[in-house]
């Protein structure tokens, strides 16, 4: 048993192998030929591993961009790190989260069943997450270490990963100019409020994709001599107030502190393109695949994907998302330690990528200015949520590092809060939550019809 569960876990904390099996069950439903079937798993799973491992370029050139900040300002306090806070909860609560993990996996596919919300979440790195959020808020409010825990969190978690896509949807039809694939990241409550904000105060008719450039900066057009240009810059900054000592003792191994600014930034550029190519490979891989999954046993579903499938659809976007909320974060910082608070250090990883997001969700609908005030809201929840999350996680509560996305903040606060109330308040509430999506299922047209 430990072995199987020890397999499972490894097999959906891997979104390659796991995006693959689903290509692969899609095309068999399909009847496909065997040369399709292997071509079509084997070029989403490969697909998989170049975004993944674009997306770990890219935060291994933001790892000094976090330490020179830190090294500049002399802050200490709680980084906002998914990755970081999972790896000490999994230490406790892995067997646990594990268990969650599955039946929320098994809820969600039910839910896309017989519901109209047709969202297949296949973020496996997300699910693991949230699973282990949930086993530890449940855990810290009594439950133990009991069937019932792993009950009611696989609820909780499979009806969570099925509604956040839903509320996407309506923009990623904006976005991607289809309705093929859906968002499967821990950022959709985020991004979703994002939209909306964008949609009130923007101006559609001004994208950031519609930046026009002098002649003479043409060359600027291509995304990655822009982005390597610009986060040359932000790169000499830093390591120029960093100092010379610091990044050659420190950080670059000995090397020149100018050309270790200089690399990181083309290393950042290196990163976006490569995440780019794998996205091309894996929206013309999978979405086919997916019809036979949604012709046979989920009609009509979507594949919801992790947030780089979005990235290039608006490149521009992605860089003012990125220091926009990156700017926000700083100053809610400053905020904290004039308040005497918790002090919450911008986390650069989760600026990025939810920064980058929230400003494409807030492009769709409101142009430039959307996109500034969608990555604006989107960082203020991230930087300011934290605080209200870190007295309901029990033994993490002190730890250095917290929850990042608003989909761990939002619903965990929730949760936490009704946690409160004891084991069957939280059982009510996780049922009338799942009751409450039903409901709601019954009285809407489906969602990717609106």
């Amino acid at each position: 048993m430990r072995e199987l569960l020890a397999l499972f876990e490894g097999i959906v904390t891997t979104p390659a192998i796991l995006v693959g099996l689903v290509a692969m069950l899609g095309l068999l439903l399909q009847k496909k030929n065997a040369t399709e079937i292997v071509q079509g798993t084997i070029k989403t799973f490969v697909g998989f591993l170049i975004l993944s491992g674009g997306a770990g370029i890219l935060q291994q050139s933001l790892e000094p961009f976090s330490k020179m900040f830190n090294v500049v300002l002399h802050v200490q306090g709680v980084v906002p790190s998914n990755e970081a806070v999972v790896a000490m909860a999994l230490v406790k609560y892995g067997s646990t989260t594990a268990l969650i993990m599955l039946v929320g996996m098994i809820v969600n596919v039910l839910l896309a069943r017989f519901t109209k919300f047709k969202y297949i979440f296949l973020t496996g790195q997300a699910m693991l997450y949230v699973s282990c959020m949930t086993a530890v808020i449940l855990i810290s409010a009594g439950f133990g270490d009991s069937w019932l825990t792993i009950i009611l969190g696989g609820l909780f978690e499979g009806t969570l990963l099925t509604i956040t896509p839903a509320i996407c949807q309506p923009f990623m039809r904006k976005i991607t100019g289809n309705d093929n694939v859906a968002m499967g990241h821990t950022g959709n409550i985020g991004y979703a409020i994002a939209g909306v904000f964008g949609k009130l105060f923007g101006d559609r008719d001004k994208s950031t994709e519609d930046i026009k450039f002098p002649k003479s900066l043409g060359f600027l057009r291509d995304s990655t001599v822009s982005i390597t240009l610009v986060m040359s810059v932000v790169y000499l900054v830093l390591v120029l107030f960093s100092g010379a000592n610091y990044v050659e003792t420190k950080l670059s191994a000995g090397s020149n502190f100018i050309i270790f600014a200089i690399v990181q930034a083309g290393t950042f550029a290196g990163g976006f393109a490569i995440v780019l190519q794998g996205v091309r490979m894996i929206l013309a891989e999978i979405v086919p695949a997916f019809q036979g999954i949604a012709q046979k046993l989920v009609p009509n579903s979507k594949p919801a994907l992790d947030v780089p499938i979005i990235f290039p659809f608006a490149p521009n976007a992605v860089l003012i998302g990125f220091f926009t909320s990156f700017l926000v974060g700083v100053i809610s910082m400053f905020a904290m330690i004039a308040m005497h608070t918790v002090v919450i250090i911008p986390g650069v990883v989760g600026h990025f990528f939810c920064g980058a997001a929230a400003a494409i969700y807030g492009n769709s609908m409101g142009g430039r200015r959307g996109a500034v005030i969608g990555a604006t809201v989107n960082s203020l929840l991230i930087s300011w949520l934290p605080l209200a999350i870190l007295p309901l996680l029990g033994s993490l509560k002190m730890a250095a590092s917290t929850f990042a996305d608003t989909d761990y903040l939002i619903p965990g606060i929730i949760l936490g809060n009704i946690g409160k109330t004891g084991v069957i308040g939280v059982t009510i509430g996780i049922i009338l939550f799942v009751v409450a999506v039903l409901v709601t299922s019954k009285m809407l047209k489906p969602v990717s019809e609106k």
